[in-house]
């Protein structure tokens, strides 16, 4: 399991990159999602239907995906976890198991 020390660690290494890839920029966005996460929750409206909802953060994530949608932020976060795959598969199967 991927830990908080883990997360700040790689972030670090990728803060001290000299020239940065997009690669490197990926990978960051990635570690950083990862540590602002927080487990999605799900509200019951008076009409019964449930609609997820963004958790309480601060965190600049977190508010992009409130302000524009789920709906419209799937999309790349799919992209997202997609480029994931190929360039950190221990860190999008982790990702995955938690999800999951």
């Amino acid at each position: 399991m991927i830990t908080e020390r883990d997360l700040q660690e790689a972030i670090a290494e990728c803060e001290g990159i000299r020239n940065p890839t997009s690669a490197t920029c990926v990978k960051l966005a990635a570690y950083y999602s990862l540590l602002d996460r927080k487990k999605p929750q799900i509200d019951i409206g008076y009409s019964g239907a449930s609609e997820m909802s963004i958790p309480y953060s601060n965190s600049y994530f977190s508010q992009v995906v409130e302000r524009v949608g789920i709906e419209n932020a799937y999309p790349v976060i799919d992209e997202l976890m997609e480029t994931l795959y190929v360039i950190n598969r221990p860190l999008y199967e982790s990702v995955m198991a938690k999800i999951e």
